[in-house]
């Protein structure tokens, strides 16, 4: 052994108390310095470099409690992660539980459900699903993990015709601040239930969730592709033609400085585009009817838009498959008129030095704006569109960057809401508050003071112990 192996071997050398943590989980326990350490820690956004003091290799609900005790008898903060699509706050000397090992996913055509474990991402459900008729409400991309998305609220391909993915959690089942697993659903702890739909991680560590899985085989989807030049008169017809199309037709339109990349189509490599992402789950030829005035606005640089099977469903959008970094930002907005377009293409469209590698509005509505009867946490139902940036990651080195500028010119037109699952790790608390509705956010902290009094999981869009909660009790 060389001198600079003994010394590294050393340093990787376990703890008694991590030699006790190790021999009560069945996946890896991982330490700094050790080979799998770094491959474990890295997520998909690697804006953040995590390091924490230890790593679970989580393969079920034992290894979460005894992950989560071990963290609480020494103080230390929970993080989880999955694929690591959205991180807020590194996990520096923290507990961090990785579920990428618990993949369990089980359809129930009978009842139109999947029994979902944390590790599981979209694809996987997307593709068993399939075999019997049914379709989740994914997002654009599938490979992010399906159960905290839909933590977050889950504002999928299909929102405007089926809501959002929260609204459709039947069950889920949690590991809380006291490392004690619960079963959750409307009549088991309800309260717990409603926190967890739209409150994501700050109330413990989901390591299952049933949802319900909706009767779609296929769409009439694609994406229609223009010249950035042309994004003027693209933005305001494509405005003008959301106001009467029907809850089946869900869209977005997008400004998109794509790389020059080998990976993307040779006709949109290295472009500036005008997209207009489409997904209609009613007849292929009604949708083909609806689309009809879009496809004239201007010269299509490439016209993708068809009948799919939803297996599918990820050409839409086409986000990136490769781990980078990126910033994310996100408002919510109502009467989005011309004036509203003047601003946002005076910041993000032709001939600016924009940086923003995309700028998107989401059209909203429909079943959206339709709470379940049991209700949940999800917040900014009103809203008509959600408006996304997303930029290169680096350093935000204290100047006005391109999404913050374009936040601000668009301010007039914004409800003051956020979307939580767009929200990066420079979200501020205020921010994160916007997410819900002042009740809704009232409601969180007292719950929060009541499963998590020392906020153990606030390695996230953290939402405080209420003080009020916290002294009463």
């Amino acid at each position: 052994m060389t001198m600079e192996t003994a010394v590294r071997s050393a340093a990787c050398a376990p703890s008694s108390e991590q030699a006790s943590l190790a021999a009560q989980v069945r996946g890896p326990v991982l330490l700094p310095g050790l080979d799998d350490y770094d491959t474990e820690r890295r997520g998909f956004n690697t804006l953040l470099d995590h390091r924490p003091r230890v790593i679970v290799g989580a393969t079920g609900t034992q290894d979460v409690v005894a992950a989560v005790r071990f963290a609480t008898a020494r103080g230390l903060p929970v993080g989880v992660q999955a694929t690591g699509h959205g991180p807020a706050v590194s996990a520096d000397d923290a507990v961090l539980i990785s579920t990428r090992r618990m993949t369990g996913l089980r359809v129930d055509p009978r009842r139109r459900t999947a029994r979902i474990e944390a590790g599981v991402c979209w694809e996987q459900v997307i593709h068993e699903a399939a075999a019997f008729g049914l379709a989740p409400l994914n997002g654009s991309s599938p490979l992010v993990g399906a159960v905290s998305y839909t933590l977050g609220g889950g504002l999928g391909v299909m929102a405007r015709t089926f809501g959002y993915a929260a609204d459709h959690v039947r069950g889920i089942d949690v590991v809380t601040a006291d490392g004690v697993p619960r079963q959750l659903d409307t009549e088991h702890e309800p309260d717990l239930f409603w926190a967890l739909r739209g409150g994501k991680g700050n109330f413990g560590v989901v390591t299952s969730i049933e949802l319900g899985l909706v009767p779609v085989t296929r769409l009439y989807g694609g994406t229609l592709s223009f010249a950035g030049e042309s994004a003027p008169e693209v933005l305001r017809w494509w405005l003008m033609w959301t106001a009467d199309v029907p809850e089946e037709m869900n869209s977005s339109i997008a400004l998109v400085r794509l790389p020059d990349d080998p990976g993307i189509r040779e006709e949109l490599r290295g472009r500036f585009l005008t997209q207009i992402r489409i997904a209609f789950t009613g007849p292929a030829d009604q949708g083909e009817s609806l689309v009809a005035p879009l496809r004239g606005l201007a010269p299509r640089v490439l016209d993708t838009v068809a009948e799919m099977p939803y297996t599918d469903v990820a050409s839409i959008h086409a986000d990136p498959t490769r781990p980078y970094s990126y910033h994310e930002r996100t408002t919510m907005l109502r009467g989005v008129d011309q004036h509203a377009i003047d601003a946002l293409l005076a910041v993000a469209g032709p001939g600016t030095d924009c940086r923003l590698g995309l700028v998107e509005l989401r059209h909203l509505g429909g079943a959206l704006r339709r709470a379940p009867a049991e209700g949940n946490a999800v917040g900014n139902r009103e809203a008509d569109f959600c408006l996304l940036t997303v930029a290169p990651g680096g350093p935000r080195m204290g100047r006005r960057e391109a999404d913050d500028l374009l936040l601000e010119q668009m301010s007039p037109w914004s409800t003051g809401g956020r979307y939580l699952n767009f929200l990066d790790a420079s979200a501020t608390p205020d921010q994160v508050r916007a997410a819900y509705s002042p009740d809704a956010y009232a409601r969180l902290a007292e719950l929060k003071a009541e499963y998590d009094p020392g906020n153990v999981f606030r390695l996230n869009h953290n939402i405080p112990p209420s003080r009020r909660r916290a002294v009463a009790r």
